[in-house]
């Protein structure tokens, strides 16, 4: 005789099924270019919140969004996290992601730092501005990016080269706001005022003003935040002789870009997809992503570390972040022009 019979096994099979599909219903899977430190925290507080399981791949921003085309309706990524309105439009473009329609995010996100076909959102600023060497100038001496194309500035500045995203998308901006015309005048200005052709990250421009190679440079503010909040002597001494000013306060404010994430096009997971954005866009999770990232929130009166509120208060271009994207190309074509390597 059978240990088990037909009726058993069916009944077996279907609780198995059923226990697989309720796993499968509390998870979410998350694709982000931010690095597991800057964010794995905000998501074990929403597994701690919701029950719902978050399973976390990071990578480089570009190779994630090749691995989501390439995977196509097999990706198992339902949330795509990345840096730069340049390089979620890289993803809008490349059909990876859903519009998801949300009442919260639509709330705590101003419309300027979300994507006009709800395809991605912002997560936190930061400002593309002026850093520049104590020692060597005053604040008063400084007042807006068109300003550095001028011959006072010549051999004293330092710079990413054009292929840094955060380069473009302030040329993007820049497109935008004075045409592009009077932009490419800019920054064959800029280039010829350089100290030395452009090489590294952020960090090496700013460690380059505070050793003398150069006065000036454009660096995202997060960066320096990080040298704040280290406790190495040496980012300690970069921070002591580097300023922070605040560009075209008497105009349209500095540049502006975000962090951000969309819900991909083939989420089996699309509401805890959503409701992962909107936990990152609550209050207290804007706190704590804006501080741990030197980053400023997107969500209007969260709270703001106390070394962001050491920087002042600034006016930031209102531009609407998708346009940085799409005039991306332009950018790259111009700063090509301009000689900007």
């Amino acid at each position: 005789m059978p240990l088990f019979s037909k009726t058993t096994l069916s009944l077996a099979t279907l609780a198995l099924l059923t226990s697989m599909t309720v796993q499968a219903a509390t998870e979410v899977n998350v694709y982000s270019a931010r690095k597991a430190a800057l964010i794995k925290p905000l998501l074990d507080k929403f597994e701690q919140s919701t029950g719902i399981t978050v399973n976390l791949i990071t990578g480089k921003a570009d190779a994630l969004l090749q691995r989501i085309k390439i995977e196509g309706k097999a990706s198992p990524a339902d949330i795509f996290i990345t840096v730069d309105a340049g390089r979620l439009q890289r993803a809008k473009e490349a059909g990876i992601l859903q519009p998801i329609n949300s009442s919260i995010l639509k709330q705590n996100i101003p419309a300027h730092l979300r994507d006009a076909d709800n395809l991605w959102f912002g997560l936190s600023q930061r400002a593309r501005t002026i850093f520049y060497a104590k020692a060597k100038v005053k604040p008063a001496q400084l007042s807006s990016y068109e300003d550095l194309a001028n011959n006072q500035w010549r051999g004293k500045i330092c710079l990413r080269s054009s292929n840094n995203i955060y380069n473009q998308s302030l040329v993007a901006s820049m497109i935008e706001n004075i045409g592009a015309e009077q932009t490419l005048i800019w920054a064959k200005g800029l280039i010829t005022n350089l100290a030395k052709p452009p090489a590294g990250g952020d960090t090496d421009q700013l460690k380059a003003v505070a050793a003398g190679v150069c006065e000036i440079t454009l660096a995202n503010t997060y960066y320096f935040g990080r040298l704040m909040n280290s406790e190495n002597k040496a980012d300690q001494q970069v921070v002591a002789k580097v300023g922070l000013y605040w560009p075209n306060q008497q105009d349209r404010g500095v540049h502006m870009n975000i962090s951000g994430a969309g819900v991909t096009k083939y989420a089996r997971h699309r509401e805890n997809a959503i409701k992962l954005i909107e936990f990152m866009t609550s209050a207290e999770s804007q706190a704590w992503y804006a501080a741990v990232n030197s980053e400023f929130p997107v969500l209007k009166n969260a709270k703001v570390s106390t070394a962001l509120q050491s920087w002042g208060t600034y006016i930031a271009d209102p531009i609407a972040l998708n346009i940085l994207g799409e005039n991306n190309r332009a950018a790259v074509e111009l700063m090509d022009k301009a000689g900007w390597k």
